[in-house]
């Protein structure tokens, strides 16, 4: 029986390493890294173009007056609003008000969510009972609570952050709900052979797989987190509440003052984009590029 050739199992280990290196270098991003001058003209110039041209049209369509300046103000009124905000110092106590208790109720939902969440994917009796109820609260508009959380807890911050809670819970459930359903079945069998026990294969396994769904009913459930807070601020006010950014845009419907209202919806919008580029668009990038899904933008 002949034998195999000495020099060709010499060369198998060597093809088999060139073959490895290969698909390693077609993960690899080949774009050449961009100078300061390019990522600004890749990421920040295009937002920039587009806020301008957003003004250039404001500005025409004031121009042109096909409304009364009561309904839409120039766009240096709003800007004077928002200056006289930033040189007083009150602006701080707007954003302070209001992204305290967005991040605080936020933080209290998670610690909810996520037990509710596990229990509805895992457990076929919670799924059928709770699971539509969740559901059904998450289509439900917060608003609704603001009187009941008002009768309840009466004008203090309880009946914010219970508002808060009822509008941002259903949705970090029902994202993680999502993003467990997602996980491949081999997976969790994989963790129990290796001896992973409950608790374990959902520390371990379960959560982490699911991360990067789970991650998209978190940028949900702040964003329904902020819709609520905003509109509990608007109805629920008080001197001894504090004024949020909310409460100013109240302010500014009750004095009848466009400008200010126009200040307070972009001041609102303002801090929805800068959390979602300082906190979730990162953490996004992170978990994706860690799994090979996307490199970073």
């Amino acid at each position: 029986m002949p034998q195999p050739d000495s020099t060709v199992q010499d060369r198998v280990p060597d093809d088999l390493g060139s073959v490895e290196a290969g698909l390693d270098a077609l993960d690899t991003p080949v774009n050449p890294p961009e100078s300061g001058a390019g990522r600004f003209i890749s990421k920040a110039l295009p937002p920039i173009v587009a806020i301008a041209l957003l003004v250039l049209v404001w500005q025409a369509l004031w121009a042109a007056a096909f409304w009364p300046e009561f309904k839409l103000p120039a766009p240096v009124d709003v800007w004077a609003q928002i200056w006289e905000l930033v040189t007083t110092g009150k602006i701080i106590e707007l954003f302070w008000t209001s992204v305290h208790r967005a991040v605080i109720g936020f933080a209290i939902s998670l610690m909810i969510a996520v037990p509710l969440g596990l229990a509805i994917a895992n457990i076929i009796v919670v799924r059928r009972g709770i699971g539509p109820l969740v559901s059904g609260l998450q289509s439900l508009p917060s608003v609704a609570w603001v009187p009941a959380a008002i009768l309840w807890f009466g004008l203090n911050d309880r009946a914010i952050y219970w508002v808060v809670l009822l509008g941002a819970v259903p949705s970090i459930a029902n994202g993680l709900v999502s993003g467990l359903d997602q996980v491949p079945p081999i997976l969790p069998r994989v963790g129990k052979a290796l001896g992973a026990g409950r608790l374990g294969g959902i520390r371990y396994i379960l959560l982490p797989a699911a991360l990067p769904g789970f991650l998209g009913g978190l940028k949900q459930g702040w964003a329904f987190s902020w819709r609520s807070l905003m509109a509990a601020e608007l109805i629920a006010t008080s001197p001894d509440l504090g004024e949020g950014l909310g409460q100013y845009l109240h302010n500014g419907m009750s004095l009848s003052d466009i400008s200010m209202v126009f200040a307070g919806v972009l001041l609102i919008f303002v801090v929805g984009v800068g959390i979602e580029l300082l906190v979730f668009r990162p953490l996004e990038n992170s978990v994706l590029r860690a799994r090979g899904l996307t490199r970073a933008t």
